[in-house]
């Protein structure tokens, strides 16, 4: 079950059984019952917990969400074990649960690291880099990407190792590629074969792509992103493990921005 719906009910629950614990006090006029008995657990446990529940819903719901970096796809930025906040009012005030958006403020732009639920499965959350807007037609051949027909630019950095989660290893090249006035790191895995394909973004839709090029389940796989089922914009990491050598806390990584 998703933890905005277990959260939403838990909210739910303890506000409840809160008004109906100030109800049935006022009803005795504001003294209680006079026997000094202890509260029920139900209800001195919800009292308790239904403000601590409802600033933290409020706080997930419309200003900050935290995720947890499972893969590799975001290398060399975001490394497997990094723990994020993703700005939840960026792209716009959404409803919680529903994640109907009821206010608008800014849409996404090209270079957005962007959290988003999954088209095929919204249980499930991704984050990939914003590369394409709707209207935008985009191309990725030879390991090159390409927007509304001119290359994009990359600079080489050298080289950049990887392990995966499956416990494979690999050398790729590590680039420095300018999208709009977004500068960001990506890799390229020379011995993985390329999809060459090409793509006309709709409206309401944007195509993403994982910065590590040639180990990422993005758009070219699965397609579009619509905008409903955009949640916000990663932009601090705040915890992170070292979980792809020592398994020790990443002390350098705490505390960086998400470009």
């Amino acid at each position: 079950m998703d933890f905005s719906l277990i959260l939403f009910i838990a909210l739910v629950v303890t506000g409840a059984i809160t008004l109906w614990d100030r109800i049935a006090r006022k009803s005795d006029h504001g003294i209680g019952d006079g026997t000094g008995r202890k509260e029920p657990w139900l209800i001195e446990y919800s009292k308790a917990f239904f403000p601590v529940i409802l600033v933290v819903f409020l706080l997930r719901s419309f200003i900050v969400e935290p995720f947890r970096i499972p893969s590799g796809s975001m290398l060399p930025n975001l490394h497997i074990g990094d723990f994020i906040l993703v700005n939840k009012f960026n792209y716009g005030i959404r409803l919680p649960v529903i994640n109907k958006k009821v206010i608008d403020t800014s849409a996404p732009e090209r270079g957005d690291v962007m959290v988003f639920r999954f088209p095929h499965d919204p249980s499930i959350n991704f984050i990939k880099r914003v590369i394409g807007l709707p209207g935008d037609k985009i191309e990725y051949k030879d390991k090159n990407l390409y927007l509304n027909g001119e290359q994009v630019k990359t600079e080489p950095m050298g080289e950049f190792d990887f392990q995966e989660v499956s416990q494979n290893k690999y050398v790729g090249k590590r680039y420095l590629e300018t999208l709009d006035s977004n500068m960001h790191e990506i890799i390229v895995d020379p011995n993985k074969r390329t999809t060459e394909t090409s793509y006309a973004v709709p409206e309401g839709h944007y195509f993403v792509m994982g910065d590590n090029r040639d180990h990422s389940n993005d758009s070219r796989y699965w397609g579009f992103v619509p905008e409903k089922n955009i949640i916000g914009r990663a932009f601090f990491i705040w915890f992170s493990w070292d979980l792809e050598g020592s398994g020790d806390l990443a002390w350098e990584r705490i505390g960086n921005s998400v470009n």
